[in-house]
């Protein structure tokens, strides 16, 4: 009679009591171990298991009050991380490959902490996304696209670009002041007129 009530209570607390040694004492003691060894793959699958743990828990700390209505949620918890944590499956670097790698990768995450500076006379040149930008503006779209397709014909750096895309700039505006009727000094390299 005693030793049926005792299993009774431990089957129906196996998520509470299972659950701290699948997703906390098993991983310290491997990534303990990955450590010591000089192999890469160990760290990377216990390295991912704790980002995935953590993922978990802030995903249980943020819906504790949704998790509650949930009857399953503790034993679906206890599965996952059986399927994370056991060498066999080796899911958590399932996981990592799948999911987590192509985001960062792929740079496909958004920096929400990106602030832009702001441009002042003694800030670094300008970057390509701009300098194309405000060539399109001065010039047009069909400029733009001629200036692309010789530069896919012959790889330049990117400095050549930003050269050209100034040289067409300043030729525009000769250009300009020619028509204009106006009679400007223009100055070469030298400022020699």
């Amino acid at each position: 009679m005693g030793s049926g009530s005792f299993l009774e209570v431990v089957a129906k607390n196996f998520d509470i009591l299972a659950g701290p040694m699948v997703t906390l004492v098993y991983p310290l003691y491997a990534s303990i171990k990955a450590i010591e060894t000089k192999s890469s793959i160990d760290d990377q699958q216990w390295l991912t298991y704790w980002v995935l743990y953590s993922f978990i828990t802030l995903f249980e700390l943020a819906f504790a009050k949704v998790i509650e209505w949930l009857p399953i949620w503790s034993y679906a918890k206890l599965f996952f991380s059986c399927w994370l944590v056991l060498p066999y499956f080796n899911g958590a670097a399932y996981v990592y490959q799948h999911f987590v790698r192509p985001l960062f990768v792929n740079h496909q995450t958004v920096n929400i902490w990106y602030v832009p500076r702001k441009e002042d006379i003694f800030s670094k040149p300008e970057d390509m996304l701009s300098a194309a930008k405000r060539y399109i503006e001065e010039n047009g779209p069909k400029a733009f696209e001629k200036l692309i397709s010789k530069s896919e014909r012959a790889p330049k750096t990117r400095r050549t670009i930003l050269e050209e895309v100034q040289a067409q700039r300043e030729s525009n505006t000769e250009r300009e002041s020619k028509s204009s009727g106006e009679n400007y000094t223009i100055f070469d390299e030298g400022y020699r007129y």
